[in-house]
């Protein structure tokens, strides 16, 4: 069971240990990798043809071998060098059963696919997770503010907090506790709101976004 209480970026501790997850889905934990993976990386007849080792090395926090062991598992599970949205849904399914995953997979996949093409490729998988999982305090806050601006305007409301937020209690279902109550997420979008939206306009622009997260003990990485 989970209790919410004072999480007030719990979005993005979300996106991090799920993400745990689907890397040992998708055998992208294991320890061994062999040679061979790196020739699959380079001459692989998928349909989308990822970027260099040399390339991806350069832009991410992962060494070689780790890539090698990340394309892997990625080929395994997406032979066409792609993950589309309802593979993503699938996946984030199988960990909250009791729970509806499929809104947050939907933003979470929107966060991924950077390029707006309706698909993430490997280059698009492994630049979020090297964030995600290895990347500064700053960004982090600067993908999670991502997350957050639904529409890429460059400002979060209410209501775009409010889908998040909703997404994210309708995908722990009956894990959360106490009880959540329909009025719950809103009223959690208030005091969040209330803490971000320094200058009252009515909108959250990244610096005020960075300003609060940085100052809440309890955000960690």
């Amino acid at each position: 069971m989970m209790n919410f209480e004072g999480l007030e970026m719990i979005a993005v501790l979300v996106v991090v240990v799920v993400f745990v997850k689907v890397l040992d889905q998708f055998g992208l934990l294991e320890a061994s990798y062999d040679d061979s993976v790196e020739d699959e990386l380079e001459l692989s007849a998928v349909r989308h043809r990822p970027e260099a080792l040399e390339q991806l090395e350069a832009q991410t926090r992962f060494s070689r071998k780790e890539l090698q062991i990340l394309y892997r598992g990625f080929k395994n599970e997406c032979p066409s060098g792609v993950v589309n949205e309802d593979t993503f849904k699938e996946i984030y399914a199988q960990f909250f059963p009791q729970g509806d995953a499929s809104t947050y997979a939907h933003f979470l996949f929107n966060a991924f696919d950077t390029d707006h093409n309706d698909s993430v490729s490997f280059e698009d998988f492994v630049m979020g997770l090297s964030i995600l999982l290895r990347g500064t305090v700053q960004e982090k806050l600067n993908w999670a503010f991502n997350l957050y601006d639904i529409n890429k305007d460059g400002y979060i409301t209410k209501e775009e907090m409010f889908d998040i937020i909703k997404s994210i209690y309708d995908m722990m279902g009956k894990c959360t506790y106490p009880t959540l109550k329909e009025e719950t997420p809103r009223q959690h979008v208030e005091i969040f709101f209330q803490k971000m939206d320094k200058n009252r306009d009515g909108v959250v622009t990244i610096d005020e976004f960075i300003d609060c997260c940085q100052n809440v003990s309890l955000f960690l990485f």
